[in-house]
């Protein structure tokens, strides 16, 4: 093996499982991969550029090198020899074909070309390894910054990239044992007090149709359900809350099944907004009478027959905050990592103002938002 003395990369971090320093004297090359994987410059090239003429056991060789190194090309040249010259930023993203996905990507894209950059777009689909595999090819095409919505729990593979100054921002949820800049929404909040409207309108059984539990978002808006019921008195029966939906279809099933209960629930919290449609698609299919509050708005809402009672926030204002931080990151801020939250607000349209017909109205508060029982216990 070759000397990687001034090579060898460690990160900063207050984490205890983390190495502890940093250095970074250099991005390797081909030369050093040469080095370490003790063949020529002309073999590196021609498995990096995936030319014939190198038998496995050496090509294994030198690519258990490029992934010691955490080498990558360096397109951005390539590109300059070629008379190509771009500045480019990477977006990673759930799923583009999801309204509040799209509205975030072509928000980021308005900045970037004030900015005088173009956006590369790509969707992880909530797969882990299409996440980073999306991410590590980004910046071998030589992007200057990445904004990623992650879907994964662990970004330590980020490391040596960041290490080597390449900016990354998350948003919509935070980075897994990492340190980074991100913006978020007030997910806790947002999902407790849509709730709590319900709970104010005379609701005990309210359900809970979200995203997986390893989804960021998913997990603190259901904790904010969980809250708002504990804060009324009122127990969290398990049977109510449905994880594991994140497509319409799936949450369309799961609020069928929720409705087909013996003991049905008056109420239904939905996550967000493809879990909002599969949940109302379901309820409109049975012609139920069930209250509904969902987290994101979302196009038509307002013109259901009965509006759809929503978490409202603004997804562009989330999407501009995170591509300015990484603008100012590009420009030279040098800040701490910064987490920027976006505030959340309930929009009363119809749907969440539904009393339950077993309603004890005498015992509930007539307040919209944040109301609470009047008696101490409502268990029944």
């Amino acid at each position: 093996m070759g000397d990687l003395r001034g090579m060898d990369i460690t990160l900063a971090s207050h984490r205890g499982d983390i190495p502890s320093t940093v250095q970074v004297v250099r991005k390797p090359t081909m030369r050093d991969v040469a080095d370490v994987a003790g063949v020529s410059l002309k073999t590196v090239s021609r498995v990096v550029n995936m030319e014939p003429g190198v038998d496995d056991h050496t090509a294994a060789r030198v690519e258990g090198a490029i992934a010691r190194l955490a080498y990558r090309r360096n397109e951005v040249a390539r590109n300059l020899r070629k008379g190509i010259s771009l500045a480019l930023i990477g977006l990673v993203i759930e799923d583009l074909a999801n309204p509040f996905y799209a509205t975030v990507a072509r928000t980021i894209e308005d900045v970037a070309r004030r900015h005088g950059y173009a956006v590369v777009m790509a969707s992880s689909g909530e797969d882990p390894e299409r996440e980073r595999e999306l991410t590590t090819g980004l910046l071998q095409r030589g992007v200057q910054g990445l904004l990623i919505v992650p879907a994964g729990s662990d970004h330590r593979y980020l490391y040596a990239d960041r290490a080597m100054r390449t900016k990354a921002v998350f948003l919509d949820r935070p980075p897994a044992l990492i340190e980074a800049d991100s913006v978020v929404l007030d997910n806790i909040v947002g999902a407790r007090r849509g709730v709590e409207h319900l709970i104010a309108h005379g609701h005990r059984r309210i359900a809970f149709v979200g995203d997986p539990p390893m989804v960021q978002t998913s997990v603190e808006r259901a904790e904010g359900y969980r809250q708002a019921l504990k804060g009324a008195g009122l127990p969290v029966d398990e049977a109510l809350v449905r994880l594991g939906t994140p497509r319409v279809d799936l949450a369309e099933a799961s609020t069928r099944q929720l409705l087909a209960l013996q003991d049905p629930p008056t109420a239904i919290f939905a996550q967000n907004n493809r879990n909002s449609v599969g949940a109302l698609r379901a309820i409109r299919a049975l012609d139920a009478r069930v209250a509904f509050v969902g987290f994101d708005d979302f196009e038509l809402a307002d013109m259901l027959p009965v509006p759809a009672t929503v978490v409202g926030h603004d997804p562009a204002e989330m999407a501009r905050a995170a591509a300015e931080l990484l603008f100012g990151r590009l420009a030279g801020d040098q800040r701490p990592p910064q987490r920027i939250v976006i505030p959340t607000k309930l929009i009363a349209r119809g749907s969440g103002e539904i009393v339950p017909r077993s309603r004890e109205a005498s015992t509930f508060s007539s307040r919209d938002v944040g109301g609470s029982p009047r008696r101490s216990d409502l268990r029944r």
